[in-house]
């Protein structure tokens, strides 16, 4: 079928046409911005899971809610080599800019003299001044080096302007996991203080299972902060109309045993049933997607899989660190006693110590308990066993 039309998304990050099963997430966010804008506190969210689970699109659909709300929402991804203050910085520009009006209020142009002196302390190339004589204004002094306080003084005078109008501040992280100890510290502790002052501030992150042991040892009290949610693959309807939906848009109807081929398959793994319908849309001639285009359309998605999804994180591991992987990769993806892959590889717990940290640190595998690893990633178990069988 044409390729123009192919309603299915696999690509990293991109929403799908039809983005299903996270509706809980949606209307806790929803509802938590409400009451933020009432003067209520607003609780944040802690969204987990593997890899491939949707938390990209997801935490992006709760961005584009918050804007749409005209609050003044930032999306920041940790992990790519900067700390908090300068994403921060970069988040907040472009929807402040939008408030930058010559019919500013006060209290906008003290928060945004605030932020002119916390990006300056990132960025000295240039003064900021959003086109605004701000030299009169109150404001600034967020740029005493200390993330913590500055932080506190540009989300205060960010709230103060914003609730004129009924509307808050939000800050979105993807791959939360990625951001220091001490950088998610100061995060709980501004969640924190906003919740004791009623501030319309409000947190999204999003990362790996590892996330809320993370926060846990950051800041001992998060589980009273944040709503925990973990979002996982996705049950068998809202898999089935994932692929149904998206098709008979274009006029394309899926045979039962089609669906249930790829569903099955896949697992229900929003990523991959991506994958499997863009490749069996493209091998059907259609308008009817049969059972043996989807075997011909997840048999092509698999090898795009193992050549890029998987193929990535595997490259990543050096030969001692495969090994430990090759090793877990026989308990499948419910996860492995680490004593029991360190005798597969006939070596003591300690010998096997660092392979297993630089993997967590790499985010390959996670500790879903003491004692126990895991698989970030859905389905590497059965890539290992097809690539070294």
């Amino acid at each position: 079928m044409d390729e123009i039309t192919n309603p299915y998304m696999p690509g990293a990050g991109m929403r799908p046409v039809a983005l299903l099963g996270r509706d809980a997430q949606q209307d806790q966010w929803m509802t938590q911005l409400a009451r933020a804008e009432h003067g209520r506190p607003g609780r944040s969210s802690v969204l987990y899971g593997l890899r491939g689970v949707g938390k990209t699109v997801l935490l992006g659909k709760l961005h584009e809610e918050a804007e749409q709300r005209e609050w003044v929402a930032g999306f920041i991804e940790a992990g790519t080599g900067k700390g908090l203050r300068e994403l921060v910085a970069e988040a907040f520009q472009l929807p402040l800019q939008n408030l930058a009006r010559p019919s500013a209020s006060e209290k906008i142009k003290t928060a945004l003299k605030t932020f002119v002196s916390f990006k300056a302390s990132v960025d000295s190339t240039g003064t900021w001044t959003f086109g605004l004589d701000l030299d009169g204004s109150d404001g600034g002094g967020a740029d005493s080096g200390a993330l913590e306080m500055d932080l506190l003084r540009l989300i205060l005078d960010l709230t103060t302007a914003t609730r004129e109008d009924g509307k808050g501040v939000a800050l979105l992280i993807d791959e939360a996991q990625d951001l220091t100890n001490a950088e998610m510290a100061t995060l709980c502790s501004l969640v924190h203080i906003a919740n004791q002052r009623s501030l319309p501030f409000i947190v999204a992150l999003a990362g790996l299972p590892s996330l809320p042991a993370a926060l846990a040892e950051a800041k001992s009290y998060t589980e009273r902060l944040f709503q925990f949610s973990h979002v996982q693959h996705l049950p068998d309807h809202d898999a089935r109309a994932v692929l149904i939906e998206p098709a008979r848009l274009e006029s394309v109807e899926w045979e039962s045993d089609a669906v249930t081929l790829a569903v099955e398959v896949s697992r229900g793994y929003p990523y991959f049933l991506q994958e499997f319908g863009s490749k069996t849309w493209s091998v059907a001639p259609g308008p009817v997607i049969t059972e043996r285009d989807a075997e011909l359309g997840c048999a092509e998605g698999l090898r795009e899989l193992d050549n890029g999804f998987f193929r990535a994180r595997w490259d990543r591991a050096t030969p001692q660190e495969r090994a430990y992987l090759k090793a877990m990769a026989a308990d499948g993806d419910t996860g492995s006693n680490s004593r029991a892959v360190a005798d597969r590889l006939d070596k003591t717990m300690s010998q096997v110590s660092v392979a297993r940290s630089n993997l967590i640190a790499k985010g390959l595998i996670y500790a879903p308990e003491h004692g126990r690893v895991a698989f970030t990633v859905p389905q590497m178990a059965d890539f290992i066993s097809r690539q070294h069988a």
